[in-house]
């Protein structure tokens, strides 16, 4: 919770400023997302500030920022044509009106699961992600957020041109303000810091190029051409259960499943980052309980779902705030400008924002990996284009697996190889020592390292420079055993770990081995 005890007066002020800055910088964004998955904007809006104000009073990481998102959103717009193919009778609003009933439980199925997940504490397992799949999911949500500033400069005849060349002459044409704007206010953010860090740079753009767009009277598009975003304050609203059935469920589990993942997955790479920028640890397990708390608060009060923004995160932290009051602050001006401001946030240039959010595309790609990659193996090197591609054509959450996946292929092929030094002792015994994991992609190379024909009567394997990591490698221990002793000869096993010899007596009964060396652990179990 916020306790203000905690807090410096300085503290106090970076992050109501940081606070307001990124509550403007929510408003188009809720809009947009809110366009993406098909329903109203106030849908968007409620869920930024619902989900917001959450996660800034329970999160994992202090000055955070959740929200309404486009990953999340792109999932919904599926969950849509689902329902469009189960009810073909229903169009227009009523369709609408359906899609926003689904999204709502599917919404609230999500934050159950990720409630669960993070009571079992499975968030722990971000770790799981290599750094290269972490630069790759970084730069390309930076590109994504670059990409989805561009159909702001849409001419109104976008759909009738048929080149590029067009396409650039009438965009410019027609918003060449646009383009001032947004190059000024990339110019202040820029510069701004550099001279003085008393108001965020940020809300300086936002401020001093509102005063003069709208007291000159200049013709540009502002945030009230993108929708009326006036409102009341979210009401309780349950989803109709009734409409549950066997067919829904296949509709709503799924969706519900697959928003809750890409939702973690975001958060917490989110929280990973920030975790790096402020030099402090977050709680990825109390973070996965934020979110499925505020999701599911979202969808009791019409709120779509949705999950840390890692570019208005980076907005907070580049402006100053970094307690939960600068969070706690951004959801609340926001719910203040649906019900009374509306009119005050509507003068707002887009470009202004755009401007920003150019910025922060700037500031989140990890530039210092393009320097890096040609230092790096090419199997990492590999992984971040692969994970940076994905982001940008398909979905964070399909990047991220896909990298974590070909980063586990990769390790297990260059691990796939254990070595045998061979002695033999006074008593005539031959001794082999094992070198390296023994699990299921080592298991030939270790077959391949004995000579049973030619071996002692007496053969011992030595483990105490070998892991066993898995099942694979037990079995494998059992079958070499049983060859041994179909040959009639003995084959004992020396440093081999307690727990491991738990799984021999259950998984391999040829084996024996030696009772020393009791507190030697398998890695399998660290």
């Amino acid at each position: 919770m916020i306790n203000l005890n905690n807090y410096s007066a300085a503290n106090i002020k970076n992050d109501l400023l940081s606070g307001m800055v990124v509550a403007v910088a929510l408003v188009p964004e809720a809009i947009a997302f809110s366009f993406i998955a098909g329903v109203s904007p106030l849908v968007g809006l409620y869920a930024a500030f619902i989900i917001g104000l959450v996660t800034s009073l329970l999160g994992g990481k202090p000055g955070m920022i959740s929200g309404a998102t486009g990953a999340v959103a792109v999932v919904f717009v599926g969950l849509g044509l689902a329902v469009s193919k189960l009810y073909p009778e229903l169009s227009g609003e009523a369709l609408s009106m359906m899609i926003l009933n689904y999204i709502l439980m599917a919404t609230l199925f999500a934050g159950a699961f990720q409630i669960t997940v993070g009571l079992f504490k499975l968030g722990k397992f971000i770790r799981l992600v290599p750094q290269p799949a972490m630069f790759g999911f970084v730069n390309g949500l930076a590109i994504v957020i670059a990409l989805a500033q561009l159909k702001f400069f849409k001419s109104s005849d976008y759909d009738t041109l048929t080149s590029w060349g067009e396409i650039l002459s009438h965009s410019f044409s027609e918003n060449y303000l646009m383009y001032i704007i947004t190059i000024i206010t990339m110019a202040i953010m820029y510069f701004m810091p550099k001279i003085t860090k008393m108001i965020p740079s940020g809300l300086a753009a936002i401020i001093l190029l509102t005063l003069i767009v709208y007291f000159g009277n200049l013709d540009t598009k502002t945030v009230s051409d993108l929708a009326d975003i006036k409102g009341n304050l979210p009401s309780f609203v349950m989803p109709d259960m009734s409409l549950l059935s066997w067919e829904s469920l296949q509709i709503i589990i799924p969706y519900g499943i697959l928003v809750a993942l890409v939702g973690l997955i975001e958060s917490l790479l989110t929280l990973s980052v920030l975790d790096e920028m402020s030099g402090t640890r977050g709680s990825g397990n109390k973070e996965c309980i934020a979110q499925g708390c505020g999701n599911m608060a979202s969808g009791l009060f019409g709120g779509m779902a949705g999950c840390a923004m890692i570019g208005q995160s980076i907005i907070n932290y580049s402006s100053g705030g970094l307690g939960r009051l600068s969070s706690f602050t951004a959801a609340t001006l926001l719910i203040l400008f649906v019900v009374s401001l509306s009119e005050l946030i509507g003068i707002i240039p887009v470009a202004v924002l755009v401007g920003i959010m150019f910025m922060v595309s700037i500031g989140t790609f990890e530039f210092s990996s393009i320097s890096r990659i040609k230092y790096m193996p090419k199997a990492d090197a590999f992984v971040l284009v692969l994970v940076t591609i994905i982001t940008v054509l398909f979905d964070l959450a399909i990047a991220v697996i896909a990298g974590i996946i070909v980063s586990a292929l990769v390790f297990a092929w260059q691990h796939a190889k254990i070595y045998t030094r061979t002695h033999t002792e006074e008593d005539g015994t031959k001794v082999y020592e094992v070198d390296g994991p023994l699990f299921f992609g080592s298991v030939t190379s270790f077959n391949e390292q004995f000579e049973i024909s030619d071996d002692p009567q007496k053969v011992v394997l030595d483990f105490k420079r070998a892991r066993v990591m898995d099942i694979s490698g037990v079995e494998a221990i059992d079958a070499i055993t049983k060859k041994y002793q179909d040959a009639e000869k003995s084959l004992t096993i020396r440093h081999l770990s307690q727990d491991c010899k738990v799984l021999l007596k259950e998984a391999g009964p040829f084996c024996s081995y030696e009772e020393d060396d009791p507190t030697y652990k398998v890695a399998a179990n660290l």
